[in-house]
């Protein structure tokens, strides 16, 4: 049994962005997402076997979609209420960013005789995890003011999965699938 999801790659200069930014962040105790790890997740698939993975593969071999670009320019929280996550958002005003939702819901199609449909998909690359904060209105009020304009072109996607180890989660490749 792998813990697997599908996920986009991010590019070396953008990931290098995305650290200034968490540099930017306001104080917090909790642990800022290693710049190795970022990506953005298209679907969590959870813990399956390698008779499910053989089948997840071969629907994601059908997916025919053209590479496209992304905006990302917004820094913000699930819950105001219980921070939990920060994370970094794709423009969905943007009728080009608007085909990562178009991506995700092919995705989603393609794999509903293998995997459960994402309830609510949010375009976002998770950058921090918070576990306390001194103060949640002066964090939130800081966390508005931090500046995001990244943009890169998706290419493709990746079926990958994640080992858990005490230092952080490790992720690895299990099929890179190519847009035309």
């Amino acid at each position: 049994m792998k813990r697997c999801f599908i996920s986009i790659e991010i590019p070396e200069k953008i990931k290098e962005d995305m650290k200034k930014i968490q540099n930017q962040l306001p104080e917090f105790k909790g642990k800022k997402t290693k710049i190795g790890n970022l990506h953005l997740t298209l679907k969590f698939l959870g813990e399956i076997n390698d008779e499910k993975i053989e089948r997840v593969k071969e629907k994601l071999e059908e997916i025919k979609f053209e590479k496209f670009k992304i905006k990302i320019n917004k820094v913000g929280v699930f819950s105001e209420k219980f921070i939990k996550i920060v994370w970094l958002g794709v423009g969905e005003e943007d009728e080009e960013s608007k085909k990562l939702w178009n991506l995700q819901k092919e995705i989603d199609e393609k794999l509903e005789k293998v995997c459960e449909k994402e309830k609510r998909f949010m375009g976002h690359i998770t950058i921090a995890r918070v576990k306390n904060l001194r103060n949640k209105k002066e964090f939130l009020d800081k966390l508005k003011k931090i500046k995001v304009n990244l943009e890169f072109q998706i290419r493709g996607f990746r079926l990958r999965f994640s080992v858990l180890k005490p230092e952080g989660p490790e992720y690895k490749d299990i099929e890179i699938y190519n847009l035309t």
